[in-house]
């Protein structure tokens, strides 16, 4: 990241990530929009056993909606659906223990999911932030795999083959089927998006901005929307940004706030009433790229990146036990 860029987003994030940032923006928000009632309907959350995950999948299980956690560690993630159904009283509360770095374990899960559930909204929140290159059974560089080959994986029309993308509307009274990413660095993207595998932490992540907006075209009758959530005191936080936390945990926003916008998107009447493909934060579409800081990619880059992950997608289907 160039000087310029790190002091831009900085100082933006200073006024706009923080916990202050969050009650300056709180002040414009209606309490009706997220004081609904969701029963019937049902929800799947990645990297629901703690952090934002947690803190989203906890306030749709308030509202009655069906959570599906789906999480890497079992024994964490029992916690948290004990404390999710202990604190909500809500019985409909689902366990999947799936590694979404491993795209083959994805593409089983799937194939089970869709005989036994239905779906409503996805929450893409699962990612990880290795900060040493470590590969994946399959070689594949785990940031990668985990927060940009598992959305290919989670979120395409071949994914669940056949639970949501391709029926959504025979298998839901909304006109949309929700999709919603999360992600902090939303804002950065230093080189071309191709090549994927060497990329910093960064770009990975703006790679989810850019297949939100492929997705919102490619399938209009699907809402597709990317968030940041600020700066959160999160577990994730602690241990992959220690620095970064000493200095600021004084000022870093609670689960609960980082969260507020995902639910916001997952639960209320009025986020569907805006276009698909938006970046957004606090509740509100913001732009995609800091002013002057040449982050936009090429339409050929980004096209590249969906095809690529495609391919890598479909490649681990094939190979899938049982697809």
């Amino acid at each position: 990241m160039s000087w310029y860029r790190n002091t831009v987003w900085f100082v933006k994030g200073l006024r706009e990530y923080t916990r202050g940032g969050y009650e300056s923006a709180s002040r414009r928000f209606n309490p009706a929009d997220v004081e609904v009632d969701v029963a019937g309907r049902s929800f799947l959350v990645t990297g629901a056993n703690s952090g934002i995950g947690k803190a989203t999948a906890k306030e749709i299980a308030r509202r009655g909606g069906t959570v599906h956690l789906v999480c890497r560690n079992k024994e964490r993630a029992e916690v948290a659906k004990e404390e999710i159904v202990t604190e909500t009283g809500n019985q409909n509360i689902f366990l999947h223990i799936v590694d979404i770095s491993n795209p083959k374990e994805i593409w089983k899960f799937a194939e089970k999911f869709q005989n036994e559930h239905k779906l409503n909204v996805l929450i893409n929140n699962a990612g990880c932030m290795v900060n040493n290159r470590e590969l994946t059974e399959d070689g594949l560089e785990k940031n990668f795999a985990t927060n940009t080959l598992d959305l290919q994986g989670k979120c395409t029309p071949h994914f669940f083959t056949g639970i949501t993308f391709p029926h959504p509307r025979n298998s839901i009274p909304e006109p949309f089927w929700l999709q919603i990413l999360t992600g902090e660095c939303t804002y950065i993207m230093t080189t071309a998006l191709v090549p994927l595998l060497e990329k910093a932490a960064d770009a990975r992540v703006r790679q989810q901005v850019v297949l939100t907006e492929q997705w919102a075209k490619a399938y209009r009758n699907i809402h597709f929307s990317v968030m940041h959530p600020g700066w959160a005191d999160t577990p994730a936080v602690r241990s992959s940004m220690p620095d970064f936390y000493e200095r600021m945990k004084n000022s870093l926003r609670t689960e609960a706030q980082g969260a507020d916008t995902v639910l916001w998107l997952a639960v209320s009447a009025e986020a569907t009433k805006l276009p698909s493909g938006l970046f957004f934060q606090d509740r509100q579409p913001v732009p995609t790229h800091l002013p002057l800081a040449y982050t936009h990619s090429p339409p050929e880059d980004e096209e590249k990146l969906v095809e690529m992950l495609e391919e890598f997608s479909q490649k681990f289907k094939s190979v899938s036990p049982g697809i």
